[in-house]
């Protein structure tokens, strides 16, 4: 599987994959992303500042999305995190209904693991949505622990759920 930096190029793949992750999510009382968020705008924003993933188990194929960055919400606060401490953050992360179980979410956490190695930053988080299973069950699979819920004000109703995973030092 190859895991890489998105180019604008896959902005029309990554739409089309929103358009078939969403309404699921929707089914499965999932309704942290809609028509308004994520979009092409922040997709595009994401790929502009080097910082969107995309993962493909096929060639061209792209079955996976993941934005890599070290964005922290000042929500992240409402969970006891000093987020004036550098972390990577992934954020927008979704597989495509075909492909889940296929290892794609996971490819792209262990990516996220790899920029943090590469930039020195030991520390990890990511939040997703308390009604989303599938990642409550993934993210301590990978190592990474429960820190707390919040709120977030761009997303009023919603409640989210924070992890964290500190990464061992590395023998220089």
């Amino acid at each position: 599987m190859l895991v890489r930096l998105a180019t604008t190029s896959d902005l029309p793949a990554l739409m089309a994959l929103l358009r078939r992750v969403i309404p699921l999510m929707h089914a499965d009382g999932i309704f942290q992303w809609d028509d308004t968020y994520p979009n092409e705008q922040v997709f595009g924003a994401d790929i502009d500042a080097g910082q969107l993933w995309v993962a493909e188990p096929e060639d061209g194929v792209v079955a996976g999305v993941a934005a890599i960055t070290t964005e922290q919400y000042a929500e992240y606060a409402q969970v006891g995190w000093d987020i004036t401490e550098p972390a990577i953050v992934v954020h927008r992360l979704a597989v495509d209904p075909a492909y889940r179980g296929a290892g794609i979410a996971v490819a792209l956490m262990q990516q996220a693991e790899a920029v943090a190695r590469e930039r020195e930053i030991p520390l990890l988080r990511v939040d997703t949505n308390t009604q989303n299973a599938a990642t409550q069950r993934l993210f301590p699979k990978l190592g990474y622990t429960l820190a707390g819920e919040f709120n977030l004000g761009f997303r009023p109703g919603l409640r989210f759920v924070c992890y964290e995973k500190r990464l061992a030092e590395q023998p220089r």
